[in-house]
Order: structure tokens, then sequence, then C-alpha cells
């Protein structure tokens, strides 16, 4: 009988090290309070060009996988720089640079932005994903490849589903500050 490969509705367990194109190491399971990626393949819990690359890879295999900015996060957009009164802030817009924020655009949906720029009446926030527009480097050894329980794929399918409402996913444990969308940055 052959080893198990990873293929949708498996359970698998990875090693991994993420670097820029620069060469510096962004996240990596050897890391400070570093851990393997354990998660079910086939329900985005990847990135699509890694999980993409995954796809057929047994125990022991090791890889660098290059996922282009489109198959990653995406490209940066420069709309999703807005400008924010500081009176549509909570607590009267007491913030500071790298602070999150989670806004509620006008159909409900909950967007991340990150605080970038301090003006006296007014903030600029960043949505765009921190890896944005950024060539990812994984390299990446498969540690552990089998069937996944009902169970997980139970909760895989329903993570994916409250990913769709959540913009950090099912893990999410921080408290975020709710704002209104503000107005594009010219």
């Amino acid at each position: 009988m052959s080893a198990p490969t990873i293929q949708p509705n498996t359970h698998v367990t990875l090693d991994y090290e993420l670097r820029d194109d620069d060469g510096e190491v962004l996240d990596a399971s050897a890391g400070e309070d570093g851990e393997p990626i354990r998660y079910v393949h086939g329900y985005g819990m990847l990135v699509p060009g890694l999980e993409a690359a995954l796809a057929g890879l047994a125990v022991g295999d090791e890889r660098d996988i290059v996922v282009p900015a489109e198959a990653g996060y995406g490209e940066r957009d420069e709309e999703l720089v807005l400008r924010i009164d500081r009176s549509e802030l909570p607590e009267g817009g007491k913030v500071e640079v790298g602070d999150e924020l989670v806004a509620e655009s006008p159909d409900g949906e909950e967007v991340a932005m990150t605080v970038v720029e301090l003006e006296d009446d007014a903030v600029v926030v960043d949505a765009n994903h921190p890896l944005a527009g950024m060539t990812l480097r994984y390299s990446v050894k498969v540690r552990e490849v089998r069937a996944a329980t009902s169970e997980e794929i139970e909760q895989a399918a329903s993570d994916l589903d409250d990913a769709h409402e959540h913009v950090h996913g099912p893990d999410c444990h921080h408290d975020h500050e709710l704002v209104s969308l503000g107005r594009k940055l010219n």
C-alpha cells in the first residue's frame, strides 16, 4: 500500500518557513511561538497558490514553493487606503500607528484595517492584507498526511463558511474596535 498523499479531505501537518522576496523570514513553524500548519486540504484554509502546490505530496516530502501575489493575498489596492475622521473612531479617536481596527462596510461586511498614519483630525488606514502584493516563498516539509475525520471535515467546511463572514478566520481571538468605512484617500 502506498503512502497517503495530500488530497481533498486529508488532514495535513506541515513544517514551514515563509520568506519575502528579499529572503527575510516572515514566519516559520520553528520560530518563536511558531507551530506547524495543521489543516484539512481542499477547504481554502491556506492561500490558494500554496494549497494547490501541496497536492500530491507525501510524508517526508520537502518543497520550495513560490506563490505570486495573485495566488496569495492578492495585489495591493490603493483604493483600500482610507482617511477616517477621528470623530468616527471609538474612544475619541485615540489610536496609534500599527493599531488594527475593524470597519463595517455599508453591506454589513467586516473589514480589517491597520492604522498607517496619524493626522490632527483624521487617521489613514490600510485595508489591504499585510502580505498583499508580495511574492511569498515557502519552504515546507510534510510531517503527517492522514484521512481527515468527519468532525475535522465538518469543522473545515464550517470555518470556510465563517471565513466569508469574518476576515480573520475561525481562530481570531482579539477584540476589534468597530468603525464605519471612511472615504478614499486621494
